[in-house]
């Protein structure tokens, strides 16, 4: 995508550590990665198999979470190795592979956050349309088409910048993996990779909150009833899940935007290091959503529990009310 989007595999320094400190890297990253997994794993699996949680949104969370699960299962164990040894070795074809996939999951988890943000706006600001405009299909539908146009830009994005050719590449350290992108391509990639998806993304939350209050307000005004009630119930679960959407939002914002940047200013101003680390910020953000999840969601921390006591393997587990456990 970006020029810094893979400038992880641009690291040229050479750094003389001991076997102890090398060794202690190995073990921090691979304890990264694992935790990335597993709780992103625990997200795909508890909306997987409880029946109850086959809703419309989850299948989004559940699109984000498989991306970034494969970011801690592929993408960070290869940046590691590649940042501690200093060099890629593992050829110029799975170079171009290694930032098709990349790309393609960066570009995949935004592209989900946007999907949450229309259905999250289409439950607060259309809630009586909101069965027939969001139905589960037709969230299917949005998924795949999402995965399947990154993946065609990505590749186009990959072999039209020569990744797959040394050729016109300068005289650099063998094994290095290194990115060459047109001005025509960094401008494309920057106004439809980013830009363009923050601007929506933002500007429906900042509708979906403005409505929120408006709707609070006129519940507020009227006299206690049964209809008000469950109403005003109904408005503040819906409230609560797009702030809770919306705070996913917000951190991935806080861990891209810094990382995005760097992509409008020239490599020689800014450290390998700090590129290292603005890149690992966004990769760490793939193993916050869980911990967001699990801070705000009962049905979340409940359904970890069934997994882990392997409750799950019990007959007709699925079918469990997890919503109800939630109360009990």
């Amino acid at each position: 995508m970006f020029e810094c989007r893979a400038v992880v595999l641009m690291v040229t320094y050479v750094t003389l550590i001991s076997e102890h400190e090398h060794n202690i890297m190995y073990v921090c990253f691979s304890l990264l990665s694992a935790c990335t997994v597993f709780l992103n794993l625990l997200v795909i699996i508890s909306i997987s198999h409880f029946k109850k949680l086959h809703t419309p949104t989850n299948l989004i969370i559940l699109s984000l979470a498989v991306a970034d699960l494969l970011i801690g299962l592929i993408i960070m164990p290869l940046d590691a190795i590649n940042l501690i040894e200093t060099c890629w070795y593992f050829g110029d074809t799975y170079c171009g592979l290694f930032v098709i996939t990349l790309s393609l999951l960066l570009s995949t988890s935004l592209s989900n956050l946007v999907l949450i943000a229309v259905d999250r706006y289409v439950a607060v600001c259309h809630p009586l349309q909101y069965p027939q405009k969001i139905t589960t299909t037709k969230t299917l539908i949005s998924i795949c088409v999402s995965w399947c146009c990154c993946s065609l830009y990505n590749i186009a994005f990959v072999i039209s910048n020569g990744y797959f050719n040394t050729s016109h590449r300068p005289d650099v350290c063998y094994g290095q993996c290194i990115v060459l992108i047109t001005p025509a391509w960094r401008f494309t990639d920057l106004t439809f990779s980013f830009l363009f998806p923050c601007i929506v993304i933002i500007s429906v939350y900042l509708k979906i909150f403005y409505v929120a209050q408006q709707q609070v307000k006129v519940l507020n005004s009227l006299k206690g009833g049964k209809c008000v009630m469950e109403g005003s119930v109904r408005r503040k679960s819906e409230s609560k899940a797009a702030l809770t959407l919306g705070i996913i939002v917000v951190v991935y914002l806080l861990c891209g935007i810094p990382f995005y940047i760097c992509s409008l200013i020239e490599s020689t101003a800014i450290s390998s290091t700090t590129m290292t680390l603005l890149t690992w910020t966004l990769y760490v953000n793939s193993g916050l959503n869980p911990l967001i999840y699990a801070f705000f969601y009962r049905w979340f921390k409940m359904s970890v529990k069934h997994i882990l006591t392997l409750k799950i393997f019990q007959p007709a587990s699925s079918l469990t009310d997890i919503f109800t456990d939630c109360h009990s």
